[in-house]
């Protein structure tokens, strides 16, 4: 019997790979009421979409593609909403800096030109990479990396803000080996950032040619309509998102993972993982349980209490992997009033605003009326926040930036106010170091255990979804 702890995007999809992969006698433990996890779409009372946490999901690279091909067989379609490369979403993305907002370069002409972000145009710092020496090391912040090859102000007004909409995090702290994995390794291959993307790009033409011939081939034998991954290629989709709420999606899950077998326990929380040297032992609700492995999606500080007495090494590992709080507030505006469509806008933390940023929602899936998400603190919630703040707080706070930065006159007339506690994990420098340790204990200690999650390999949608399916492989191999 394989048991799944948690319920949810990563937790389900394990579930649904392990079906497809023939294990038998699967069972999802969920500690909450409800399977979705941070996955949570509510309605208005004029049936407005407000999202507490993620609404759009990218194309790109194999996770992209992997999350777009189960879409596919879960026959959610219909329900899918895509932006294209053409559309304003894709076009306009802004920071907020110096009591303005500002556009990001989106085209080839945008990099000649001095950005008013920017101290000179993007094009000049190709010279300040090719100069900047090599620094040889297993990891840095992100913030020092960039700093050190392109610029201060790249660093302040560009890059750090991009890190809080990513993960809420502080680009001082985020390692540079994870989340910017391509170009690091450009410096320390190559010795700057523009001769290694030059170098893989003349090996990706090499081998965009033979994968085209391979593609060629299969498109003559292929019978039927276009997939959904070719559909996206073909229309240069940027992002896609679902009408009525991307909780669709686990939703779905839930129900193809019931109807082929597996069994979905709510209220079921697990205290204890004890691994025999035949069987695991849990501890669910004060109850033992038995099983033959376990697959986690718990995040890793959850993961490290459960081992704490049998792998005090393990727990104090995954212990180390910090996480952050954000305040999410959903406000909904009568009619339009928002002076442009765009995706919305990142604050830089030298800013020194309560806000990470505002996600222009309306403009992403059209209302009749404005929809925006307010995120707020992260790697800063209890600088801003203090340790338990009340809605009021967080509601007042959203308003008043909100309708300041963006102009607007009116009062909200409905919102919702939501504390994501611990939800993002950081992975700082040194994270992949962390996962590899991790990984080689579970190995060497043969234990019957597979992680997946926002935890270990990316905090995205198509990173999690992604780490479900290699937890399986783990499990089989």
């Amino acid at each position: 019997m394989t048991v799944i702890l948690g319920g949810g995007i990563s937790g389900l999809s394990a579930a649904y790979y392990a079906l497809d992969a023939k294990l038998s006698s699967i069972i999802l433990l969920e500690a909450s009421s409800r399977v979705g996890g941070w996955i949570r779409s509510r309605s208005s009372p004029s049936g407005a979409i407000f999202e507490q946490g993620p609404r759009t999901v990218r194309t790109l690279g194999e996770g992209g593609k992997n999350t777009l091909n189960l879409i596919d067989d879960l026959q959610l379609n219909d329900k899918l909403v895509y932006i294209g490369i053409s559309h304003p979403v894709a076009s306009n993305r802004l920071i907020y800096m110096d009591e303005a907002l500002h556009r990001l370069p989106n085209s080839l002409k945008g990099i000649f030109k001095t950005s008013s972000l920017l101290d000179r145009p993007l094009i000049n710092r190709i010279w300040t990479d090719l100069r900047a020496p090599k620094v040889s090391m297993e990891d840095e912040s992100i913030y020092s990396f960039v700093q050190r090859r392109l610029g201060q102000d790249i660093a302040d007004n560009i890059i750090s803000p991009m890190i809080c909409g990513i993960c809420a995090g502080d680009a001082r702290e985020i390692s540079v080996n994870f989340l910017l994995k391509s170009l690091f390794e450009a410096e320390q291959k190559h010795g700057s950032i523009m001769k290694g993307l030059l170098m893989k790009r003349i090996f990706a033409k090499s081998k965009d040619k033979a994968d085209a011939a391979k593609d060629n081939a299969d498109h003559e034998s292929a019978v039927g309509s276009l997939t959904l991954v070719e559909k996206a290629q073909k229309e240069r989709w940027i992002l896609w998102g679902l009408r009525g709420g991307l909780e669709q999606l686990p939703r779905a899950l839930a129900d193809n993972v019931k109807e082929r077998g597996a069994r979905i326990q709510t209220e079921k929380r697990c205290e204890k993982l004890t691994f025999k040297s035949d069987r695991v032992e849990l501890s669910v609700n004060g109850e033992p349980q038995e099983c033959s492995r376990v697959i986690s999606s718990l995040g890793a500080k959850d993961l490290a209490e459960l081992l704490r007495e049998q792998h005090p090494g393990l727990s104090a590992e995954l212990k180390a992997i910090p996480t952050v709080t954000v305040g999410v507030v959903n406000l909904e505006f009568q009619g339009n009033v928002l002076l442009l469509q765009a995706f919305g806008f990142l604050v830089p933390p030298k800013e020194n605003l309560p806000l990470l940023g505002v996600i222009f929602d309306s403009c992403i899936f059209p209302e009749s009326s404005t929809v925006l998400t307010v995120m707020m603190g992260g790697a800063w919630f209890e600088k801003y926040f203090g340790p338990n703040p009340s809605e009021e707080q967080l509601l007042t706070t959203a308003i008043n930036h909100t309708r300041n930065i963006l102009q607007i006159e009116e009062e909200p007339v409905a919102h919702n106010v939501a504390v994501l506690k611990d939800c993002i994990p950081q992975h700082v420098v040194g994270h992949t170091a962390r996962v590899k340790r991790i990984h080689d204990y579970i190995s060497a200690h043969h234990i019957p255990l597979a992680l997946c999650g926002s935890s270990y390999q990316g905090v995205g949608l198509n990173d999690v979804i992604l780490s479900a399916k290699q937890a399986v492989r783990d499990v089989v191999k």
